[in-house]
């Protein structure tokens, strides 16, 4: 029957986690959806940003994801004509479950912070890890530039909202690479100690900008006594 997906179950079990499991459960699915929860991506991009990933698997995930319906794929119309992956509707539905994975995961005493992290891994875990209460009152846009991707992050009536885009218009631009600029979002690095070894660079308002990079907090690391 046409639109029927036929897939091998793992588990004999009406759980809707294991049900979730069998959705996104295989190595690599969960990070190529986080890859894409700020929009499209064509496939060497997703490539690029995880480590390990043969183009073989990667085919693999993506055909499942989109099987599945939490991933489809696209051309882009001219002048670009290329092929993109995104997410669905119901794909971005899984935004609030990577959130509290985020600040889950990060109470474990096992996270190493010098690991690779991708820009996207980045803003998910700013967004994820935004306090509410220390931006009250406050309201910015600020602007990400990495190397070859661009964000935009708007801070207003106490909340926060990111994606995927050039980040020209905001009132401030923070460059920088991702391992680089955590030191300064989570280690409180000074910002000039950072601009002063060429790992950061910021355009626009400054003010804006210091105030910015004190809005987010690492969750506190389980207690295992």
């Amino acid at each position: 029957m046409k639109g029927k997906v036929t897939t091998k179950r793992w588990y004999d079990d009406a759980c809707g986690t294991a049900l979730a499991l069998e959705l996104v459960g295989e190595r690599w699915a969960l990070l190529v959806v986080r890859e894409l929860m700020f929009g499209p991506r064509r496939f060497g991009e997703i490539r690029a940003q995880l480590a390990g990933v043969s183009a073989n698997v990667l085919t693999q995930r993506l055909e499942g994801l989109i099987a599945s319906g939490i991933v489809r794929k696209r051309m882009l119309p001219s002048p670009a004509s290329v092929q993109v992956y995104e997410l669905t509707e119901w794909g971005f539905e899984s935004r609030p479950i990577f959130d509290a994975m985020v600040v889950w995961a990060l109470r474990s005493r096992r996270h190493d912070p010098r690991l690779p992290l991708s820009p996207a891994s980045l803003m998910m875990s700013m967004r994820a890890l935004f306090v509410a209460s220390a931006a009250a009152g406050f309201a910015c846009t600020a602007g990400f530039r990495f190397d070859g991707d661009g964000f935009v992050m708007r801070v207003a009536g106490g909340e926060v909202t990111v994606e995927r885009a050039a980040p020209d218009s905001a009132d401030f631009v923070l460059t920088s690479a991702p391992n680089d600029l955590i030191r300064v979002i989570y280690g409180r690095r000074p910002i000039a100690e950072a601009e002063a070894d060429h790992t950061l660079a910021i355009e626009g308002n400054r003010a804006l900008a210091a105030r910015f990079v004190t809005l987010f907090s690492l969750p506190a690391k389980i207690d295992l006594a």
